[in-house]
């Protein structure tokens, strides 16, 4: 009978907590308090507001904020000093309810028995509590018609914490780092590139193009997106400024090196070479500023659930994009598409290509750098591989060019590549760097290029502080 009755208070208490009352509160910030290894994890997705009671809020800020700023997890020792020291501030009720929290929690053992429980439930008690904030913030949001802004809310809301990863362990995964199958890159289709990239764009990274109009960016998006189809990859491809069907004949020509106005006459070879192709081309056109990353994600969830691994995503071009949510400044706006395409690769586990416009400073320069992009220069800070290409009139009569590798995560850059452009059968060819004007070009360039970058940082960094100072 005893032991029937042990059991029914357990589930009892069971189904008190899955209330997630007072009583799971309490033990949750008592868990935070006693378990540093806990308080490491649960963090990544914790906030102050999930917390419904004043006192525990006030509790638990006290202790973040030691760790914030001494950097060591506090003992109950020393949350004693603090909790008499820091209660100034409060009301007198507000004292009395931490002090009578405090004197429960010193007279409990550390180890308590529901434990386990609250740390299997402390997820979802976060997103739960989170679902609830998301939905109060929308209820603003409907009365400014900001409906992309609610599914990118209630989106985030509800896929909060469902990583199980806690992060990389340097010492226990220490072999993950040296598995080329860890980062799975798909090659670039460009010897050169893949050598010095460590094999191409892998999982989770974005990749940039930037050229001017006219350059061939559309060009070098497919050259890419062909290349994870012949990889046996699911490549999604999203045009924003050219119908889908002008962009599926683009990889019929590179794909075949039957020229763009011998296609139609070709229809029946060029259908029997793609039916070789292990790989799957989805082309999704949608017109210029009409979709956002909510948009693309969206889609894409479409595609998965229908069976589809996505292996690759293509948005021609990031720029066109219409921001998620509207900001005074332009710039600002295309930082957070950029951020959100980079977080779209995280998501899917797989590489992403776009590409960006330059301003009037790389209309006729004979190498293109970060320092000519277009509008938000801080969108090349999330980009994990950027090149250009950079096209002089002189270089469109004679089909040739270049390419600048002006950015690399994972090797070397400021490099310069010799190309030659067939637009006719939409290849784009790479030569080594072997002359000596390019190398000269190359020396000049990096150094412009890194005192460049130090000044756009250092200004970066400036307006942070001055946003940080004045918030």
């Amino acid at each position: 009978m005893k032991m029937a009755a042990t059991a029914m208070m357990t589930e009892k208490e069971k189904s008190d907590f899955s209330h997630y009352g007072t009583k799971f509160q309490e033990g949750l910030v008592q868990l935070i308090l006693d378990d540093r290894v806990f308080a490491d994890q649960i963090i990544e997705v914790f906030d102050y507001d999930f917390l419904e009671l004043k006192y525990l809020r006030s509790f638990i800020k006290l202790v973040f904020g030691y760790r914030e700023k001494y950097g060591v997890h506090p003992t109950r020792d020393t949350m004693l000093t603090i909790v008499r020291a820091e209660l100034e501030s409060e009301n007198e009720v507000s004292q009395k309810q931490i002090r009578d929290f405090f004197s429960r929690l010193s007279a409990s053992p550390e180890d308590f028995t529901t434990a386990p429980y609250i740390k299997d439930t402390a997820l979802e008690f976060c997103r739960k509590q989170n679902v609830k904030k998301a939905m109060l913030k929308c209820v603003e949001l409907i009365r400014t018609a900001s409906f992309d802004e609610i599914a990118k809310t209630i989106t985030e809301a509800i896929n909060l914490g469902s990583s199980n990863e806690f992060g990389y362990d340097y010492l226990v995964d220490f072999e993950k780092r040296f598995e080329l199958k860890a980062r799975d890159p798909v090659t670039t289709g460009w010897q050169s590139l893949d050598s010095i990239s460590y094999g191409g764009l892998g999982k989770g990274e974005l990749g940039v193009c930037i050229a001017p109009t006219g350059a061939g960016k559309s060009m070098a998006l497919v050259h890419l997106g062909v290349q994870g189809l012949l990889s046996g990859k699911t490549v999604v491809h999203y045009t924003l400024e050219l119908a889908d069907t002008v962009v599926a004949t683009r990889y019929d020509s590179c794909i075949t090196g039957i020229p763009l106005g011998s296609v139609i006459a070709n229809k029946e070879k060029i259908f029997d070479r793609i039916q070789e192709i292990e790989g799957k081309l989805i082309v999704k056109e949608y017109p210029t500023k009409s979709a956002n990353t909510s948009t693309l994600k969206a889609h894409l969830e479409r595609l998965v659930r229908r069976g589809h691994d996505i292996g690759m995503v293509i948005v021609d071009y990031g720029d066109l994009l219409k921001p998620v949510s509207t900001q005074r400044e332009k710039r600002n706006e295309l930082e957070s598409i950029y951020e959100e395409l980079r977080a779209i690769a995280q998501i899917y586990s797989c590489p992403v290509w776009t590409a960006s416009q330059t301003n009037r400073s790389g209309l006729n320069a004979e190498v293109i750098t970060m320092e000519s992009i277009s509008e938000a220069f801080n969108k090349c800070f999330v980009a994990d591989f950027i090149f250009s290409i950079s096209r002089t009139v002189e270089d469109k009569n004679t089909n040739s060019g270049r390419i600048f590798v002006a950015k690399n995560r994972n090797g070397p850059d400021g490099l310069v590549y010799p190309i030659f452009m067939d637009t006719s059968n939409v290849k784009i060819r790479m030569s080594a760097t072997t002359g000596e004007t390019i190398a000269q070009a190359s020396s000049q360039i990096v150094k412009n290029q890194a005192q460049g970058l130090k000044d756009r940082y250092r200004e970066h960094q400036k307006k942070i502080r001055e946003t940080k100072e004045t918030s």
